[in-house]
């Protein structure tokens, strides 16, 4: 699906070789002259990344970004920048600019920042927005697990400690993170958040901790590294538990001096961040197993914080399905107003392998597909009173439309092949996994889902 990028920039050339870059890439853009020019369009129509050069001669780039954070606060911001403003590009996105380009930029390199802003736009689309009436910090819940977990929050917020969150996918452990830097006097400074799974295993070193000009090839100008932009605020790691061993050894050094080296860099530079990381994975696990530093795993794990399921918090759907209900309403133009109490039912049965994300997912399917103001049993594809998912029989399936055939086919097939490979390697879930070509973890999910048992 394309998606719409509003470029800015005085000079038409630029403009001229932006629009046809993207363009190629599938992308839908919309060019201005100047940050004025942005603002007003911005009023009017929806974009999902901003490209701005930084010097404008009316209303810059630093101008347009305060306004964007201010009433689009959700809308990553790429700014473009001549070599001999880098310094200010830096400062920008200790101000909330996602990244930065220098001029002239490689295309490579742009539309992978793209990429990540795109991908980021989504995730801020789908972040809780709800206020003090369901919970703090836009995190949803009222429960007693809850509850605690605000409790903590307000606890450990003011400290420079580090924190470890873990939680099983989709329980919103950035959204913990975020509450953290919040609830901290660093609340002003820069949040940046790296995710550790999505980085290519030879650019970690280059992305956390920058590098200089001719470090390596296509190191064209020198670039700070994630750590260096946090500088005075948090650097949020997810998915730390992915992080390559030799990079644990030079975060360990970065977390105990707080100073870090850039890549082909002489000088060490002293850095002040607050470091939030995040796992779903068992680091003392890990660490028994040898994959993760047994130093760093305490240097990190200095203040834990586990978020529970969302089968552990059951007190917490409903105020959850009144949100999802209330956000696609407004984003798909649906005028769903409840949910039935035979769906309600299942909702609160079903053992919710995906957690939030999961249940997010099912209730936009399912105002998307609603034909009147009420979700009932029957418009919750693959749940059931009891919790596992449902496979119809074939007097149920000559009702269907296309899409719905396809999905429960599909879903039919993938039980059986999970089923019979489970039995061909005795219930050894490992084995079975790398014979599917899934992880391990994937597997599982999915035998919860169909509620499969090992044989």
């Amino acid at each position: 699906m394309s998606r719409r990028i509003l470029i800015v920039d005085d000079e038409p050339s630029i403009r001229k070789v932006l629009t046809a870059h993207l363009r190629r890439r599938g992308h839908e853009t919309h060019a201005v002259g100047d940050g004025a020019d942005a603002i007003a369009i911005l009023q009017e129509e929806v974009f999902h990344v901003v490209i701005s050069d930084l010097k404008m001669p009316v209303v810059g780039g630093m101008e347009l970004l305060a306004w964007i954070r201010e009433n689009q606060p959700g809308l990553p911001v790429i700014l473009i920048t001549a070599h001999g403003t880098v310094d200010s590009a830096v400062e920008a996105i200790k101000q909330g600019a996602f990244d930065y380009v220098t001029k002239p930029f490689d295309q490579d390199e742009l539309a992978a920042v793209v990429t990540k802003a795109l991908a980021t736009e989504m995730r801020n689309a789908r972040r809780h927005l709800e206020g003090d009436r369901v919970g703090q910090y836009g995190i949803i819940g009222q429960s007693r697990p809850m509850k605690d977990l605000f409790d903590l929050v307000e606890k450990v917020g003011p400290s420079p400690t580090t924190v470890l969150i873990t939680g099983e996918s989709g329980t919103g452990k950035e959204l913990v993170a975020r509450a953290l830097h919040q609830r901290s006097p660093r609340a002003d400074g820069p949040f940046i958040q790296i995710n550790c799974g999505a980085i290519p295993e030879n650019l970690f070193e280059a992305e956390l901790f920058g590098y200089e000009k001719g470090a390596f090839t296509g190191a064209v100008t020198s670039k700070p590294g994630r750590f260096e932009i946090a500088d005075g605020g948090s650097l949020f790691l997810d998915e730390v538990g992915e992080l390559p061993k030799d990079m644990q050894v030079k975060i360990l050094r970065a977390l105990q001096e707080r100073r870090i080296d850039r890549v082909g860099g002489l000088r060490t530079q002293e850095v002040d961040v607050r470091v939030i990381a995040a796992t779903n994975v068992d680091l003392a696990q890990a660490v028994d197993q040898g994959a993760f530093r047994e130093d760093l795993f305490y240097r990190l794990n200095v203040i834990p914080i586990h978020l529970p399921p969302l089968r552990e918090r059951i007190d917490d759907i409903p105020l959850l399905v009144e949100h999802f209900l209330v956000r696609f309403n407004e984003r798909l133009a649906k005028d769903v107003r409840r949910v039935a109490p035979d769906a309600m039912a299942a909702l609160l049965e079903h053992s919710w392998p995906g957690n939030i994300r999961e249940l997010e997912n099912l209730m936009e399917r399912s105002v998307l597909l609603s034909e009147g103001d009420t979700i009932h049993l029957a418009d919750l594809p693959g749940l059931r009173r009891g919790g596992a998912v449902t496979v119809p029989g074939s007097e149920d399936i000559d009702d269907m439309g296309l899409k719905e055939y396809v999905r429960v086919h599909t879903a039919k097939l993938e039980r059986a092949r999970i089923q019979r490979v489970l039995e061909a390697e005795e219930g050894n879930v490992t084995r079975a996994a790398r014979r599917l070509g899934i992880s391990r973890k994937s597997l599982q999910t999915k035998m919860k889902e169909y509620g499969l048992r090992d044989p």
